[in-house]
């Protein structure tokens, strides 16, 4: 993309984040943004410069597997980043936990051309966090629509059929309102923190035979002699890696076909960010028999891949969403995000959460008929939060269901 003024600010794209100074990057991504928003993570770990690099460097994305960074830099007069975007030339609709399948079918037996489409997003990450990352000033809004214009203009460059901002924080998707920017929404299971010291504490809020069964649940995920370890920064040596992608590979092979990240990944990542990583891994008889990944920013703890070479009964509940749930208490942090689906998180804990994306489709006639889906696809969505909230554990007449139930 040809580097193109925007007012004050200069738009242009960088073909791999290694071009673009760390600190500068970071320096735009981690803070909560223009209205410092309460419950958006100041230090989201998947769009740290860190992360996207080792994706980069690792081969996870890459034009080999369909994802072609394209991410787009803001500059001032000076030459100074003022924000940035991760931007990918997309070849498929893989990795990206917002569906749009039906909508590229449609529009191919139509005789249109759905990819290339640009995706601005952490890949392979279904985990909410800003996209339009304005660096910290009194300019932030006007950068950050400055980076939505550049985004389109690098649609329109590239022929792509359509631009897609997924993930976004519930700020930044509404100062998008009045764009030409579809809204969609979606539901996640996230568990919140309501200053618990312990999590005897979370059951005590909970129905007696919700509490009764969760205590019983990790009690019989480790009755086969099984132990916990909870492993971060120098714990996260090579061989715990190799366990891990052994973990990974197993459930990906099984889930997907193809698993998105490869080993390389978990050793840049683990060199480039251990003090943000977590890895909970189960073991039994002198060896590791399954893990969970989990990162953590500021206020939140997110559980990524899990994977296990022995099946137990509950193990997968107890590595994924227990452990994750014991280590926001012990560390203060104000939720666990537990990635997508599985509506069984409900009776753990877990809430129904809406998630948010953005959607700038180029063919008038394309744009019209995913307009009216999302329309439709909005409402149900908002019932079906609302009905997943009876699943939930908590006592009827405790604080957290009013608390809910009034959200």
């Amino acid at each position: 993309m040809t580097t193109i003024p925007h007012g004050r600010i200069t738009i242009r794209t960088a073909l791999s984040i290694a071009e673009i100074d760390a600190a500068g990057w970071d320096a735009c991504s981690q803070w909560a943004g223009p209205d410092e928003a309460e419950g958006v993570d100041a230090d989201n770990p998947f769009t740290r410069h860190a992360f996207l690099l080792a994706l980069e460097q690792s081969g996870s994305v890459g034009a080999r597997t369909g994802w072609t960074s394209a991410h787009i830099v803001a500059e001032d007069a000076a030459g100074q980043i003022v924000g940035v975007a991760p931007c990918y030339l997309k070849a498929h609709s893989q990795g990206e936990y917002v569906f749009d399948h039906s909508w590229a079918d449609a529009y191919q037996r139509a005789g249109g051309r759905y990819y290339p489409k640009l995706q601005v997003t952490a890949p392979f990450t279904p985990a909410t966090g800003r996209r339009l990352m304005a660096a910290r000033g009194e300019r932030a809004l006007e950068v950050e629509q400055a980076l939505a214009g550049g985004i389109l203009a690098l649609r329109d460059q590239m022929n792509a059929s359509s631009a897609h901002v997924t993930f976004q924080t519930e700020p930044e998707w509404s100062r998008m309102e009045a764009s030409d920017w579809l809204p969609r929404l979606d539901v996640q299971y996230h568990w919140f923190n309501r200053g618990y010291g312990s999590y005897e504490d979370f059951l005590g809020t909970l129905a007696s035979r919700k509490r009764k069964g969760l205590r019983r649940e990790r009690r019989e995920a480790l009755e086969a002699g099984i132990s916990i370890d909870r492993l971060t920064g120098a714990d996260l040596t090579e061989a715990v890696w190799d366990d891990f992608f052994r973990f990974y590979m197993d459930t990906g092979s099984r889930k997907w076909g193809r698993p998105y990240l490869t080993r390389e990944f978990f050793s840049l990542v683990g060199r480039g960010m251990a003090d943000r990583i977590v890895l909970v891994m189960a073991r039994r008889a002198g060896r590791y028999i399954a893990g969970a990944i989990n990162f953590v920013g500021a206020n939140a703890i997110y559980g990524r891949h899990w994977g296990c070479v022995e099946d137990h009964p509950f193990l997968h509940f107890e590595v994924c969403y227990h452990q994750a749930i014991d280590h926001a208490i012990a560390l203060g942090l104000a939720r666990v995000e537990a990635g997508a689906q599985g509506d069984h998180k409900l009776a753990r804990g877990y809430e129904p959460v809406l998630t948010r994306s953005r959607h700038a489709i180029g063919h008038p006639g394309l744009r019209r008929a995913v307009a009216e889906f999302l329309v439709h696809e909005r409402a149900e969505v908002m019932r079906l939060r609302d009905a997943m909230r009876d699943d939930l554990p908590f006592a009827a007449t405790s604080p957290v269901m009013r608390e809910i139930e009034g959200a």
